[in-house]
């Protein structure tokens, strides 16, 4: 039997993922309360087209993979990982450590690291190309604040963003790659939940430029049960990447069921 450490993310293409990040939540026993409920979910539920994904913190994962198990159909993900394979980099953990401890796919560039953790352009693309190296897919964030909205609009902004992460992939590369977009201004506690209009244009830039090129585009910003349906709906949106709203099992769940809903329809 291939052990959780070595299995590898299937390359298959899902019609829609729908994932979450516990950001700095969740110790040990509740990681696992939650995996062993989600694992018992996708045990019981056929998802057809349907990707699930849970990026704990880094402390818990190995714990979740144990949880899950060998062949789980829900990805296993890590909120952040270091481009060199090793070396003194204190504090670090390498896109190899992770995957060691059972990450099949690597957050990089989220908002809240780019603004307080000094990550750039640049070391997203040294990420990038550093989970491609060791088979782990790329979840690639990308957002404008809310000044640069006003300014004139977000697509300049993040498609910037996009190129600059993804500068130098081949073809084969860039299909393995997730790109997730999520408007500063719309995360976390204090964020404001964008309208459907408000998000069809930087997708519509998007899908023009990546659609049908990466493995998905997926929208994340003040996700909820109340408007997952119509996010989904939104032309090139292709999942969601969840925040406080699947913090809760019985949210992520009920999620999870709206896109099973979406795709059978």
């Amino acid at each position: 039997m291939t052990s959780a450490r070595t299995r590898k993310p299937d390359i298959g293409a899902p019609q829609l993922w729908i994932g979450t990040s516990w950001k700095m939540t969740k110790g040990l026993n509740e990681s696992r309360e939650y995996a062993r409920g989600l694992a018992e979910y996708v045990a019981a539920n056929l998802l057809p087209g349907v990707q699930p994904f849970v990026i704990p913190s880094f402390t818990a994962v190995a714990a979740v993979r144990d949880v899950l198990g060998d062949d789980s159909p829900v990805l296993l993900g890590v909120q952040n990982a270091h481009w060199e394979d090793q070396g003194a980099w204190t504090g670090e953990v390498s896109v190899a450590q992770a995957k060691d401890a059972g990450a099949q796919l690597v957050e990089i560039g989220h908002s809240e690291r780019r603004e307080h953790f000094g990550e750039t352009v640049e070391t997203t693309r040294l990420k990038v190309a550093a989970a491609l190296r060791h088979g782990l897919i790329p979840l690639l964030c990308i957002g404008e604040s809310a000044e640069t909205r006003s300014a004139g609009g977000p697509s300049r902004f993040i498609l910037e963003q996009a190129a600059g992460a993804l500068d130098g992939l081949t073809d084969e590369q860039l299909a393995r790659v997730l790109i997730a977009y999520e408007p500063i201004w719309a995360i976390g506690e204090h964020g404001r939940a964008a309208t459907i209009e408000e998000l069809r244009q930087p997708f519509s830039d998007l899908g023009d430029e990546y659609g049908g090129r990466v493995r998905g585009l997926l929208y994340g910003g003040s996700v909820s049960e109340d408007n997952a349906e119509a996010l989904l709906g939104i032309e090139h949106v292709t999942g969601l990447f969840i925040g406080r709203a699947a913090w809760r099992l019985p949210g992520y769940l009920r999620i999870l069921e709206t896109a099973r809903q979406a795709i059978s329809v």
